[in-house]
């Protein structure tokens, strides 16, 4: 369901391409979901689960600094969420206009997962100033949270243009915010 919704969006995808796909009979899918919102909602969860365990093993990284943890992340970002191998990668991006405005529950459930990236960007930064690996302008929270609708907004843009060209923007503003060098 994840790489399917990924690639179409929510609305785009019926239950029975979701169902087909994975094998599973609709009386098993109804036995553990209410709805497709359910699933929807149960999906983003997930996605958002294992996106933070991600962040959490490259901010653990032994031997490198915050600064280049962080770098290492946007620079997985850049790789992983392109225009060309989005399918399920870049769920928060493909999902957050289109049902914001249609579930209540998954915009919910948005949020959370966000705002847990910005949360973890955030220690990352505090940790980076910290140690001395990078320098800020204001605080870690109000530059992650900048860090990252910069990174959301390139990720958009990078659908639209089809080029890579919004992610090394960000990449440099990135550079900029943090005071980092090449």
């Amino acid at each position: 369901g994840q790489r399917i919704m990924g690639g179409k969006g929510f609305s785009a995808v019926g239950l029975n391409e979701v169902l087909t796909s994975a094998g599973v009979p609709k009386g098993s899918f109804y036995h553990y979901f209410g709805s497709k919102e359910a699933f929807g909602e149960a999906l983003l969860e997930d996605y958002f689960e294992d996106y933070l365990a991600d962040m959490d093993r490259t901010f653990r990284t032994a031997g490198q600094t915050k600064a280049e943890q962080l770098g290492k992340y946007f620079l997985a970002w850049r790789d992983n969420q392109s225009f060309e191998e989005c399918q399920g990668k870049c769920l928060a991006v493909k999902l957050g206009a289109e049902v914001a405005d249609l579930s209540e529950t998954m915009r919910a459930s948005l949020n959370r997962g966000t705002a847990a990236i910005v949360t973890r960007l955030a220690t990352a930064i505090g940790a980076g100033v910290e140690e001395g690996s990078l320098a800020i302008d204001d605080t870690p929270s109000a530059v992650a949270q900048s860090l990252y609708e910069l990174w959301l907004g390139a990720s958009v843009m990078v659908k639209i243009v089809r080029t890579l060209q919004p992610f090394d923007n960000a990449l440099g503003t990135t550079r900029q915010m943090l005071h980092l060098s090449r």
